[in-house]
């Protein structure tokens, strides 16, 4: 991280931009910061570096050893923290949707799996590929050999830690139909202060019975959902310049503060400790 050590004494993040792939690179070490249950638009690929780091996800608590990948797919709510007195640190890859599921080849029989299967793999061969790509992906002038390593990497990791969607999610089903509309709505309104009511009356549905039907169908209540679609969108608008309060409140944010709270506890950084990262380079 320029102009700072990296310490491991202390919390630290470093997000990066990576033309490769569309692809975010974050390093980071935590003692303190605790994520609050949040989820991501895109894959979220990370391998433990050092210490302990402990998360809720999928109805159960996590440990992740320096070694072992993380392996979060989109919408998929999870928190995290310290699981010993020294903290954690981790090297993570935000992936666009389309670039990991586009390895699949039909005519050369390659059929790959559209999620993971778990949250946490201990794959030595996997996690040595993984530091390859990241370094590849951090040479200037050789965006071809990192786009190989990159492409090799998650095709493998697909292979073996991937599968595919289960039939009771198919699209074509009422209760799949129902539960698309309500998050397209969210999608629609995230500026909006959304009230349960409204995507219940949508899906003719009991508030209490929208709750878990949304949960079960996409894996992460409708507020967290809600949440990780206003940051993706706060994101953007940063990066087009646009200034921290305007976006708070075009997001649908009560005020700046909150916008904040919401960004660090998904992020482990500031709007604008993340945007000053971003623009690095």
């Amino acid at each position: 991280m320029a102009g700072r050590s990296r310490s491991t004494a202390s919390d630290w993040v470093d997000y990066a931009a990576r033309e490769v792939l569309d692809i975010t690179l974050m390093r980071a070490h935590f003692k303190t910061h605790r994520f609050e249950r949040h989820s991501h638009e895109r894959f979220s690929i990370a391998l433990t570096t050092s210490g302990v780091q402990s998360f809720h996800c999928g109805g159960a608590l996590r440990v992740s050893l320096p070694g072992d990948l993380i392996l979060f797919n989109p919408d998929q709510a999870h928190d995290g923290h310290q699981g010993a007195p020294e903290g954690f640190g981790y090297t993570m890859l935000y992936v666009p949707i389309e670039t990991m599921t586009g390895n699949s080849d039909p005519d050369a029989h390659l059929l790959l799996g559209r999620h993971f299967s778990t949250p946490v793999a201990r794959d030595p061969d996997l996690a040595r590929q993984f530091v390859a790509a990241v370094a590849a992906i951090e040479q200037p002038g050789e965006t071809l050999r990192g786009q190989e390593l990159v492409t090799a990497f998650f095709s493998a990791l697909m292979r073996r830690h991937g599968e595919r969607a289960r039939s009771d999610l198919a699209v074509a089903s009422t209760g799949a139909r129902r539960m698309s509309l309500a998050r397209d709505y969210l999608a629609a309104n995230f500026h909006r202060d959304v009230a349960i009511a409204e995507l219940a009356a949508m899906t003719q549905l009991s508030r209490a019975h929208f709750s878990r039907a949304f949960t079960r169908h996409y894996g992460v209540p409708p507020h967290v959902w809600l949440n990780a679609v206003r940051l993706s969108q706060a994101r953007r608008m940063l990066l087009h310049g646009e200034p921290a309060a305007e976006v708070a409140v075009a997001c649908g944010f009560a005020d700046q503060s909150h916008f904040s709270r919401r960004f660090k506890g998904a992020m482990g950084v500031s709007p604008a400790r993340w945007l000053q990262q971003m623009r690095r380079d």
